[in-house]
């Protein structure tokens, strides 16, 4: 924006009786329904919304049924260093996403997007959670040894821009998802492949300060990876990145808003919780002249790193770079700390704005130089051990309200 709005850059870059089997401690009745200090509400018990779940157009409706929740692990097993390349459809198929892969208990599925607009003024991200991996609901539960992770699910929807910051992420629980190869839904809101675009149909409530965020965001990729990454050395926890390079179309009703412009998708999956295998991480996605740059740098629990650069051409091909040397960027209000890896150059990394300020996470839009390119890149920086910490959870309830369906 130009002054209070996003710089311009090209493409962007985690009922009343409980069911049977869960200890019931874990939906958010006991939270309080205001925010203190603000009057908003985070929970709605009169809420007028979409109580079943309807299938994208053309879908035929099915039945509910059951993710396998069994202790399965995410398919395969990687290498000592956890550097294992591995082929996508271990987690993703090539060609496209599959939503109807199973999750085990305390496992977690996620699909993001993310686009800013052509202009630079309106940004998006969207995130859908099968076992909301930054719960406090779905935490308390696994530290009970529960943890389906169809009773935690949530779209998270994010609109930058327009005046304001919206945010909506409602949790829901069991009955609120489900699943085809092809779509899923949870709540209203839902998403659908149909070969050659992603269309995410959004309608949600914002909070603290509720307000209708519905409309529908459609990503037509350049071209699709067919590539999968193990974070960690045993191989539970991958990430996909589907489509680097993508266009996106927003069409939204509330806010009436209509904007295009580059975009990303990509998805992960693991079988256990993350902050049990990682310390932190740092990622973020440049577009270039030709194709996008992404980075992951991960530090895992035992105190083993892995750096992942990459270079996606337009066709969704991707290629291993040696991964730039490292830079450290401010921390955040809260403490958080921030790194990205840029070439070394008179262009030194910088942070132009921070769109999410929380205390385990932000989301950047950082100023860097990468293969030899100066770049304005998505960035987020998560720090596990933060997220852990129960003053931390206890502060999420507010901008993560929950909902049995």
């Amino acid at each position: 924006m130009r002054g209070a709005d996003i710089r311009r850059p090209g493409a962007l870059r985690p009922r009343g009786a409980s069911a049977p089997g869960d200890d019931g401690s874990d939906d958010a009745r006991g939270v309080r329904p205001d925010v203190p200090g603000d009057g908003g509400r985070t929970l709605r018990p009169g809420d007028a919304r979409l109580d079943g779940v309807v299938p994208p157009a053309g879908v035929p409706d099915q039945p509910a049924r059951p993710v396998s929740s069994g202790g399965q692990r995410a398919p395969g097993t990687g290498g000592a260093d956890g550097g294992t390349v591995r082929p996508a459809g271990r987690v993703e198929p090539a060609l496209g996403p599959r939503f109807d892969q199973p999750v085990p208990n305390q496992g977690y599925a996620w699909w993001y997007v993310d686009a800013l607009s052509d202009d630079g003024r309106h940004g998006i991200t969207l995130i859908a959670f099968i076992g909301s991996v930054f719960s406090p609901y779905y935490a308390w539960a696994r530290r009970r040894g529960r943890g389906d992770p169809l009773h935690h699910c949530a779209v998270n929807a994010v609109l930058y821009g327009h005046g304001r910051k919206r945010w909506a992420l409602t949790e829901r629980g069991w009955g609120s998802a489900r699943q085809g190869e092809s779509w899923l839904t949870i709540g209203p809101s839902s998403l659908a492949w149909d070969g050659d675009a992603l269309t995410v149909r959004i309608d949600e409530v914002t909070a603290p300060f509720p307000s209708r965020l519905r409309g529908i965001v459609r990503l037509l990729p350049a071209g699709l990876g067919d590539r999968s990454f193990a974070l960690d050395a045993e191989g539970r926890h991958l990430w996909s990145p589907v489509a680097p390079c993508a266009r996106v179309e927003v069409a939204l009703e509330h806010p009436s808003l209509r904007w295009s412009g580059p975009g990303y998708f990509d998805t992960n999956a693991g079988s256990s919780p993350l902050e049990d295998a990682f310390g932190r991480w740092d990622w973020s996605r440049a577009p270039l002249r030709r194709g996008a740059a992404v980075l992951y740098d991960v530090t895992r629990r035992d105190g083993s790193t892995l750096s992942v650069a990459l270079h996606a051409d337009p066709s969704g091909q991707v290629r291993d770079l040696e991964p730039p040397p490292k830079q450290a960027l401010p921390r955040t209000r809260w403490g958080v700390d921030r790194a990205t890896r840029a070439d070394i150059a008179e262009h030194k990394a910088t942070v132009l704005r921070t769109l999410e300020d929380a205390p385990f996470y932000a989301r950047s839009i950082v100023s860097s130089r990468v293969l030899g390119e100066a770049v304005t890149a998505m960035h987020e920086s998560l720090a596990l051990d933060r997220f852990r910490a129960g003053w931390v959870q206890a502060l999420l309830p507010f901008r993560m309200p929950r909902r049995l369906r």
